[in-house]
């Protein structure tokens, strides 16, 4: 996307986490009325999801026919707002979640996070991302100016106060909502507001560094909607506390005028501790439409050892068992793995200057040589289908399109770890970390609105009392 630089974008001193007044559903039925993220939610999970609810939260985050009508969002938003669907809390939060199930067990804080570039190291990124994503979630936030669903960061609190806290809670507390999704976890949400603890909470969260898990898109999207805002108001704000310092135009903080900050400056996110609660790495899949299985294995026949399976199942099981980069293909009668590539036509592939690391990932690989060298296909949004951890369901797609469906190993946790701290970034659509924030617990707005609960304006950027 085009860079607007402007030279006095606030920046946090540290990892902020600040309090907002969440804005959250009033039904009874509250698991009728979240959804997964967007990005996880295909046409027909669209229509169970609102044949489950009619205020299902979808109908804002994938609004209309196209699922691209953000007037329409805008408008259900304000609808439910001045009905009484949805309605403010009272006071600024941040918000204890917890989700638990069989074998899964997850608790961490929604808020708002301070916007902070990628240069800054504070919020790293650590993989690539395409326009036209960010520029459908521009779209809607710029429209309903709300910040509709979390995204999902990881922090190393090495036994910190903020996730004593955070157990504390709830172990001891009654929740403020409850609910039991069709996946089979169970969501509880506490509100925090005591200013002790959230003194505490700052404090502790301050001096540490965050790990964007999910959520790169809308990560990208809060900067982007930040350097619009900051260029259309001349870099002025209502101030509040919690942001400190500018950025020159190259994003670097520095000493210029003080900006006072504004909801602008901050997302909603879902901050975890990943050594209290390890995260869960899913593995995402490819389908090239177009590129029939038998065309495919012709050209990967010269650069890779091809081996036949019976069935899916027999040849995931071989796929598990690999250690370097490898392919189960499918979508014909048979599935094929694709192992030890040959190194010197790898070599020859890969770009320069990327880490030995980066260089070893198997989405790197197959962005980097399967894809555009083998295949002769552009590794972007037209060109190949994503499908999010199910590989029954790329190969129903890829027998749809005509195509090849590309399973993939998950990668490892450390690995993509590593990558990010250097700098890097993995190819688009690497990792799916989880489990991920179910979206509708709690919203935040970016402008006043009114509410029928409290007949007086909402606003998402208050700060701490």
């Amino acid at each position: 996307m085009p860079s607007m630089a402007n030279p006095e974008l606030p920046v946090p001193d540290g990892l902020v986490l600040r309090p907002f007044r969440g804005i959250r559903f009033t039904v009874d039925d509250l698991a009728g009325v979240t959804s997964p993220p967007y990005d996880l939610i295909d046409e027909a999970g669209v229509r169970e999801l609102l044949d489950t609810h009619p205020n299902n939260v979808v109908r804002l985050i994938l609004p209309g026919s196209d699922r691209h009508r953000y007037a329409e969002a805008r408008a259900t938003l304000h609808e439910w707002l001045s009905s009484g669907v949805l309605a403010a809390d009272d006071r600024p939060a941040l918000y204890v979640y917890e989700q638990s199930g069989p074998g899964i067990l997850q608790r961490g804080l929604i808020g708002d996070v301070g916007l902070a570039g990628p240069e800054s190291n504070i919020i790293l990124p650590h993989e690539d991302v395409m326009p036209g994503p960010v520029a459908d979630r521009l779209a809607l936030m710029s429209t309903t100016e709300a910040n509709l669903e979390p995204i999902f960061l990881l922090y190393d609190g090495a036994g910190g106060a903020t996730t004593h806290l955070v157990d504390r809670i709830s172990a001891s507390r009654p929740p403020l909502a409850e609910a039991e999704t069709s996946d089979g976890l169970r969501h509880r949400l506490w509100a925090v507001t005591d200013a002790e603890e959230l003194a505490s909470i700052d404090a502790d969260l301050r001096p540490r560094q965050a790990l964007i898990a999910d959520g790169h898109h809308r990560y990208a999207t809060y900067l982007e909607l930040q350097r619009e805002h900051r260029a259309a108001t001349g870099g002025e704000e209502a101030g509040s506390s919690g942001v400190t310092g500018t950025a020159d135009a190259g994003g670097t903080p520095g000493s210029s005028v003080s900006v006072e900050p504004g909801p602008w400056d901050f997302g909603l996110a879902l901050l975890v501790d990943s050594t209290a609660y390890p995260p869960n790495l899913k593995a995402i899949h490819r389908v090239v439409p177009g590129l029939p299985p038998e065309e495919a294995l012709t050209k990967a026949r010269g650069s890779w050892r091809v081996q036949e399976h019976a069935d899916l199942d027999e040849g995931l099981a071989a796929l598990e068992k690999t250690t370097g980069p490898a392919y189960l293909l499918a979508g014909g009668d048979l599935v094929h793995l694709l192992s030890d590539p040959d190194p010197d036509q790898l070599e020859h592939a890969m770009p320069p200057g990327r880490s030995a690391g980066w260089r070893a990932l198997n989405t790197s690989v197959l962005a980097e040589f399967l894809l555009p060298k083998v295949w002769g296909t552009d590794d972007d949004e037209r060109s190949v289908h994503i499908v999010h951890h199910d590989p029954e369901a790329a190969v129903r797609l890829a027998r749809a399109c005509g195509g090849t469906a590309v399973l993939l190993r998950p990668l490892a946790v450390d690995d993509v770890l590593a990558v990010a701290a250097q700098g890097e970034r993995v190819p688009r659509k690497s990792t799916s970390f989880g489990p991920k924030p179910r979206t509708g617990l709690v919203l935040r707005l970016l402008t006043p609105v009114e509410t029928s609960g409290s007949g007086t304006p909402a606003p998402a950027g208050d700060p701490a009392p």
